[in-house]
């Protein structure tokens, strides 16, 4: 997600999780590697926080030392790959996926290092993704979900009277907006920084998806050329998605265009809503847009906790991941970064909590938010191939690309 965050002090909870109060038998130091969701640059890194969880942490258990590794998100899934591949496991990782360290029999399940209260508190969408065979290996640390935004000045000043619900609505609403002078009606970025996202979201509109309810990959189904037939003859052949290409047009153009009140319609999420208000867009936020409704569906995104068992840590590993999924910690990880909760518990919390009200809508959609197929060990490099040509189905034939796409998803897959 690599979230932008808000710099805030923090002041890590004094609370214990369940299990922290027995301490072990002899000293352990855990290596922990995670994910950098702020910027150095702008003092508000991650690493502040996970720096002051760790003494937080040690205080309370004696025994156990955590060595804090923060790595940028452009390299960290790579580094614990190096790390695994060379036998240098880490013993905990907050990183993008989990499938193939599970698939190597290399993590502890979530039932090995949370007790039954604490594991059933994860959501349940999130806990099925986070599930190989129905045995739960990727414990999600924080999520989003998508939903339609659009800017209500421009909206009013092309006589726009309310959001669109269907994606002819949304044609409409792109040709009004273009008459009165919008540079980009509608923002469309199917460049590889996350066209895996935007392309799910318009297939979930045609009731279409990346897999089918047992698993299996569907890029060629017929709501998926569908979806992307109709954006190609109504949005990109019309001139409604702005004057880039949008292959090669990347999210944060179409964030950066509609922050700067030059972008009619984008979907979004949290993090762009909160940037939005604070540069004075009056905003709205609907769900997405879809074939003939509303769509019932949206795009969830989880990021992944994981404990490896090469050094054999598993009680260390287990009251630690503990001590982080505590709630008030939880929280206030949450509100540095903007991002959406993943237990229950603190989905309760941030509903209650009014300076969070702008976030309910997005924690509505989050129990029945379809993930990306991450459970499965292809859908890395399956991932990949989709940033790299799907947004050729946009001016090629569509039924070509994903058929493409279809192969190489079936080759690759290994059946997890």
């Amino acid at each position: 997600m690599a979230a932008i965050g808000i710099t805030s002090a923090l002041a890590i909870t004094t609370l214990t999780a369940c299990g922290n109060s027995s301490p072990l038998n002899s000293d352990v130091t855990l290596h922990f590697v995670a994910a950098d969701y702020g910027d150095p640059k702008t003092n508000n890194s991650s690493k502040t926080y996970w720096d002051d969880l760790a003494r937080s942490f040690e205080a309370r258990n004696p025994h156990i030392k955590i060595n804090v590794e923060i790595i940028d998100w452009d390299h960290v899934d790579d580094k614990v790959a190096q790390m695994v591949k060379a036998n240098k496991a880490p013993d905990v990782a907050q990183i993008g996926s989990y499938a193939a360290y599970a698939a190597g029999k290399q993590l502890y399940s979530a039932d090995e290092l949370f007790p039954i209260s604490m594991q059933s508190d994860f959501i349940p969408s999130m806990v099925n993704a986070g599930s190989v065979d129905r045995t739960q290996y990727g414990i999600p640390f924080v999520s989003s979900s998508r939903m339609f935004f659009y800017n209500k000045k421009l909206f009013k000043n092309a006589g726009i009277k309310h959001a669109p619900e269907t994606w002819d609505e949304l044609k409409a609403d792109a040709v009004k907006l273009k008459a009165d002078g919008v540079k980009v009606p509608y923002g469309l970025p199917l460049a590889p920084e996350e066209a895996q996202a935007e392309s799910l979201m318009w297939m979930l509109g045609a009731q279409g998806g990346y897999t089918d309810t047992v698993g299996s990959y569907t890029f060629d189904s017929a709501p998926n050329v569908e979806a992307f037939a109709w954006v190609k003859k109504n949005l990109v052949q019309t001139g409604l998605v702005g004057p880039t290409d949008p292959a090669k047009t990347n999210r944060r153009d179409t964030f950066a265009a509609f922050l700067a009140g030059k972008a009619g319609m984008v979907m979004g999420h949290p993090t762009l809503l909160t940037q939005a208000k604070a540069a004075g867009i009056d905003v709205g936020v609907v769900p997405l847009p879809g074939q003939s409704g509303p769509s019932s569906d949206t795009l969830g995104v989880a990021d992944w906790m994981m404990a490896f068992k090469q050094n054999g840590n598993r009680d260390a590993d287990g009251k630690f991941l503990q001590f982080v999924f505590n709630e008030q910690n939880s929280l206030k990880f949450l509100n540095e970064y903007g991002l959406l909760p993943v237990t229950i518990t603190a989905s309760q919390a941030m509903r209650k909590n009014p300076a969070n009200k702008d976030l309910v809508q997005f924690l509505n959609l989050l129990p029945d938010a379809v993930f990306y197929p991450v459970n499965k060990t292809s859908w890395g490099p399956v991932s990949d191939e989709v940033k790299k040509n799907i947004g050729q189905a946009v001016h090629g034939d569509p039924k070509t690309v994903l058929s493409d796409l279809q192969r190489f998803a079936l080759t690759t897959d290994s059946g997890k």
